[in-house]
């Protein structure tokens, strides 16, 4: 076993164990809140550190996963999956942070180390969409080294995360556009309208994969299991639109 082989095993081992302790995080604050009986609504909500840690420790070991699936340098491997990791954890902890103290997390300028939070927030999620981005690029490189069906899962399941990305840069600009107005209710108020948009564009990444790794586990040719990575591709393509729409209207 060469040196950068243990180096790619050990980034990819490291990978799954903090997605995993962002999850069990995520878990744990929807425990004390169910225990507590707190409030499930609001920008003061355990629900958000709950939803963040659940959200990015199964996107952080999706990526991890889908990334083995790509034929891509150990250097650059490391370099994505080491930044990413890291911005999933900073992201909810930061988000932790301020829900643990009883404040806003997001469009929070009331002082200055609370604007320092909002404005990391939005820089690591600038990072995250430029890291999305690289991989979605990598991905349509030619000679990747797996089959057809999980190409086209892959490749699917990037653009729509790409959507998702950009959903949640929308959610955010819309949410600080209304706080420089001075109008932080409607911010808290209406800056997650598009959560559903957002959610379901996020989890292809996870759902057209994983099809393609069953298809490949039952005694289907090639063609069938491109067949069905289509069909399936098509299938929640279709319902990312009509949750778009019903969303929109």
């Amino acid at each position: 076993m060469t040196q950068r082989s243990q180096l790619f095993r050990t980034v990819e081992w490291f990978g799954y164990a903090i997605g995993r302790a962002l999850l069990l995080w995520g878990v744990a604050n929807a425990a004390i809140l169910v225990a507590t009986g707190g409030s499930w609504q609001g920008p003061l909500s355990l629900r958000k550190p709950a939803a963040f840690g659940v959200s990015f420790g199964l996107t952080l070991v999706t990526i991890v996963w889908v990334a083995s699936w790509m034929q891509l340098k150990d250097r650059s491997r490391n370099l994505i999956l080491g930044v990413f990791a890291f911005l999933c954890v900073a992201e909810t902890a930061l988000i932790s942070l301020q829900a643990w103290r009883g404040v806003p997390s997001h469009f929070n300028e009331a002082t200055p180390f609370d604007s320092g939070v909002t404005r990391l927030l939005a820089g690591f999620g600038a990072a995250l969409v430029i890291t999305i981005a690289t991989l979605t690029l990598a991905s349509f490189r030619a000679n990747q080294g797996t089959g057809p069906a999980m190409r086209i899962a892959i490749r699917t399941g990037f653009v729509m995360l790409m959507g998702s990305m950009v959903t949640g840069g929308l959610m955010i600009a819309n949410g600080v556009q209304l706080v420089r107005a001075g109008d932080a209710a409607a911010a808290y108020a209406t800056a997650g309208s598009l959560k559903p948009i957002h959610a379901v564009l996020m989890h292809g990444i996870l759902a057209l994969p994983v099809l393609a790794w069953l298809a490949s586990r039952v005694n289907w040719s090639e063609s069938r299991q491109k067949a069905a990575v289509l069909v399936a591709s098509a299938a929640y393509a279709l319902l990312a639109a009509v949750v778009v729409l019903a969303t929109l209207e």
